[in-house]
């Protein structure tokens, strides 16, 4: 009886292995008729896959191409880094300077003194001796961070009590600790300071001169902080009060608004920096109301009421 033929191991071994048990069906004349080359092919086990692979591939290849393509040419139309010049800066700050509304050289002085810019208040007793009165008001400014303030003797002269507010609305009393008559100036202590209280910055009058800015701060009839701007008008005047009582010399002449109530106050520079102590008005009328010339003493003259050393 004859035996069924065995493939050999030496045909190709990733052809799928056949049933030894199976029989073999011969092609029958209709399935060979209607078989072709392409048809058979493409039900070949492992041909759909192969195709699908080399899809995929394909298409990974594309990819990658457009994604290197594109890089390219983005960093082609890319403008090249450059380095900041001065010109860049200038035209930043000029457009800086054109946007933003900067404060005026007199604000800045005025934030410069306002820590350092008192209240001052003298307190007398009523005609019958039984009522507390206000004899005066006017200004200080405090030269010390330890409540050394410097303001105008007739201020203060024969008060019974001095009242002081400070910039941050603390409100204590304080004495006289020093005088100079010739400059209408007082020296007081405050008996309470702030925590972070400012003594002001003072300059030298050696430099000044007519046309200079200025600023005037204090409490004109009481009402204040205020601030008026002007310029120095001259320098080394004379001034005697309407009364004849007074007779001042050397002073800084200046035409910031000045009124009852700015004596004791300090005359500021642009700089913010005390130039001297606002302490008298021109005025021939008996109204007491500013006409554009104020006197004030020389900072050097004040300094030394305190016993400051000159510059």
């Amino acid at each position: 009886m004859p035996r069924p033929a065995l493939y050999s191991s030496s045909r190709n071994a990733r052809r799928p292995a056949l049933d030894a048990a199976a029989p073999i069906a011969a092609p029958t004349a209709e399935a060979s008729a209607d078989a072709s080359p392409t048809a058979s092919a493409a039900t070949l086990p492992g041909a759909t896959s192969i195709s699908r692979r080399h899809l995929r591939t394909l298409w990974s290849v594309v990819l990658l191409l457009t994604v290197l393509l594109g890089t390219s040419l983005w960093l082609h139309q890319r403008p090249p880094d450059r380095k900041i010049t001065q010109e860049d800066i200038d035209a930043a700050v000029l457009r800086t300077l054109e946007t933003t509304t900067l404060p005026s050289a007199a604000a800045r002085a005025v934030d410069a003194i306002a820590p350092s810019v008192v209240r001052v208040v003298g307190y007398g007793r009523s005609k019958n001796g039984k009522e507390e009165v206000e004899r005066g008001v006017g200004t200080g400014v405090v030269i010390v961070d330890k409540g050394i303030i410097l303001t105008n003797l007739h201020v203060v002269l024969g008060s019974d009590r001095i009242a002081i507010t400070f910039h941050d609305g603390l409100e204590t009393t304080a004495n006289i600790t020093g005088a100079q008559p010739e400059n209408d100036l007082a020296v007081l202590q405050a008996h309470k300071v702030p925590d972070d209280l400012e003594a002001a910055p003072m300059r030298s009058t050696q430099d000044l001169r007519s046309g200079d800015q200025v600023v005037a701060v204090g409490f004109p009839f009481g009402i204040g902080p205020s601030a008026s701007a002007g310029v120095v008008s001259g320098l080394k005047r004379e001034f005697t009060s309407p009364e004849g009582k007074r007779q001042l010399s050397n002073l800084i002449q200046f035409d910031a608004a000045a009124n009852p109530g700015n004596s004791g106050g300090p005359l500021v520079t642009m700089d913010g920096e005390v130039v001297g102590i606002v302490t008298a008005i021109l005025n021939p009328t008996p109204a007491r109301t500013f006409i554009g010339i104020g006197f004030a003493v020389p900072i050097e003259n004040a300094a030394s009421a305190v016993g400051m050393p000159p510059f």
